[in-house]
């Protein structure tokens, strides 16, 4: 692998950045949702597909131990995120302070509405985060074992239509379990799962240049084939290297 003096290699600090980046956006714009003909869609589908791409070249290139401190580390970030938002809603606002032309009570509110996450809402997106990152990051380390690191668009797509459907059916059914109709949650699961899955596929030949990319620069291609994948050990690393694989 080639690393800095420090012993970390050279690009899995700007991919970790880019993964957690596209978490915390996530959740930002999810309040907003938008229609796509006849669909309608939290806005973060814009960009919460992308976890799931970095999720891919994490596990692909760097092994599961790595992507598993990553997506712990994805999850932290996002904890404190949320913990300093909250803060901030509690924290009474200026007299003087307004958003554009609302009057300061106005103003606040909908900045809470904008910030502020239900427990049960916070609990639903963490868990299916959780289930959703680590099961994408399995399935992918165990694919490309069985196909001798070949097919990597079968493996990238296999993975994620695997985690996208545990993330959409574990999210939308703890939030919304009676509140909303069950008929309809499972529309809303199947339909968010298709596009997610859809975004990942239409990414393909991208995934393809940046792993590509990847391997080369960093010299390391790993296989788990000695890997403990509980997702609980933070400190172990893949413990298999190798550059014979071919995607």
């Amino acid at each position: 692998m080639n690393e800095t003096a420090n012993g970390r290699s050279r690009w899995l600090p700007a991919i970790t950045a880019l993964f957690v980046t596209s978490l915390i956006v996530a959740n930002l714009i999810a309040v907003k949702l938008i229609q796509a003909g006849p669909l309608v869609l939290p806005a973060a589908v814009i960009i919460f597909p992308l976890s799931y791409i970095f999720g891919d070249v994490l596990t692909e290139v760097y092994g599961y131990g790595r992507a598993r401190r990553v997506i712990w580390t994805g999850f932290a970030c996002n904890l404190l995120a949320v913990l300093v938002m909250q803060a901030s809603i509690q924290i009474p606002a200026a007299s003087f302070w307004t958003l554009g032309s609302l009057d300061g009570t106005v103003s606040n509110q909908a900045y809470e509405a904008l910030l502020g996450f239900t427990p049960r809402l916070l609990m639903a997106s963490f868990a299916a985060y959780l289930v959703g990152e680590f099961l994408n990051a399995f399935v992918l380390a165990k694919m490309k074992i069985m196909t001798a690191g070949r097919f990597l668009w079968m493996r990238t797509i296999g993975s994620t239509v695997l985690g996208q459907l545990a993330d959409s059916a574990i999210f939308i059914a703890a939030a919304f379990w009676g509140m909303i109709p069950p008929p309809v949650l499972g529309t809303m699961i199947v339909t968010q799962w298709l596009v997610k899955s859809a975004y990942e596929a239409a990414f393909t030949p991208v995934t393809y240049l940046v792993v590509g990319f990847l391997k080369r620069a960093e010299g390391c291609d790993v296989y788990d084939r000695h890997t403990r994948f509980s997702p609980f050990l933070w400190g172990e690393r893949s413990r298999e290297t190798s550059l014979r694989g071919k995607s």
